[in-house]
C-alpha cells in the first residue's frame, strides 16, 4: 500500500535494524516497486531475497519516515525511503557477474581482483515517487557509507539516456564513477553501469580509477 503523505510531515532519515527491516519487509518492498515501476507482484519474487540479505556480513540499511511537524515520529510512522547494502565476497552472485563484466569491459585481472577485495555493494535505494524531491536519497547514501571500513562502494543502476534521472545524477554529484558501463546481468535484459567511488567520502573520486592496459572491449 502507498503511505499516505501529508504534504506538512517531514521525512526523517533513521537508521534501520535488521528487525526493523523484517517487521516492515512489505512495505519497503512496496516502496521499491513503485519507485522501479515494476508490475504489482514482483514484491513476492524479492522477499526471499531481502529477507537473505540481512544476514549477510557487514550488512547495514536506512529508511526514512513521515514525521508530523506537531509530534516526534516512531516506528511506526510510514516508511516512504529504503536504501540496505552489505560487504561484497566472491561468493556472492552480484560480485560474479561484476567480476565477469569488469573483464568484459577491458580491466585486467589483477586490476578486477584489486577493486572488488574491499567493497560494500549499495543493493537497493528506493524513494517512493511521492516522496522524491526531498533529498532523501542523498541524505540516505550518505549515512549509509558513513564510518564503512570498505575501500570502495559500488553499485548497478539501469541505464538512462544522458544519464537524465534522479539516480544518476545523485550518484555522479557523490562522485561515482564508470567501473563497467552497458553491461547486461544474467536474467535480466536491461543494460545496467556499474558504478564505484572510494570511501570514504571525502577522498576524491579520482583515486578509484585504475588504468586499462587496453582500450575497453565492447561488453558481450
Amino acid at each position: 500500500m502507498d503511505p499516505a503523505i501529508n504534504p506538512a510531515d517531514t521525512p526523517v532519515v533513521v537508521d534501520l535494524s535488521a528487525a526493523d527491516v523484517r517487521a516492515r519487509l512489505r512495505e519497503a518492498l512496496a516502496i521499491y516497486v513503485a519507485a522501479m515501476e515494476y508490475p504489482r507482484g514482483t514484491e513476492h519474487h524479492r522477499a526471499p531475497m531481502w529477507a537473505e540479505h540481512i544476514s549477510r556480513p557487514g550488512w547495514r540499511a536506512v529508511g526514512a519516515i513521515l514525521a508530523d511537524p506537531n509530534s516526534h515520529a516512531n516506528r511506526d510512522s510510514p516508511l516512504v525511503a529504503v536504501a540496505y547494502g552489505y560487504r561484497g565476497a566472491p561468493h556472492q552472485w552480484w560480485h560474479q557477474q561484476v567480476h565477469d563484466g569488469m573483464r568484459r569491459f577491458g580491466w585486467t585481472e589483477e586490476a578486477t581482483l584489486a577493486m572488488l577485495s574491499s567493497y560494500f555493494e549499495l543493493t537497493e535505494l528506493h524513494v517512493h515517487p511521492a516522496a522524491q524531491g526531498h533529498g532523501l536519497g542523498e541524505a540516505m547514501l550518505r549515512r549509509l557509507l558513513d564510518d564503512r571500513t570498505e575501500r570502495t562502494a559500488l553499485l548497478s543502476t539501469p541505464e538512462v539516456d544522458g544519464e537524465s534521472n534522479r539516480a544518476w545524477r545523485l550518484y555522479r554529484r557523490l562522485g561515482f564513477t564508470d567501473v563497467v558501463r552497458q553491461f547486461t546481468f544474467t536474467g535480466d535484459s536491461r543494460p545496467f553501469a556499474v558504478l564505484g567511488r572510494p570511501l570514504p567520502l571525502h577522498l576524491a573520486a579520482r583515486t578509484l580509477r585504475t588504468p586499462l592496459t587496453t582500450d575497453p572491449a565492447p561488453p558481450l
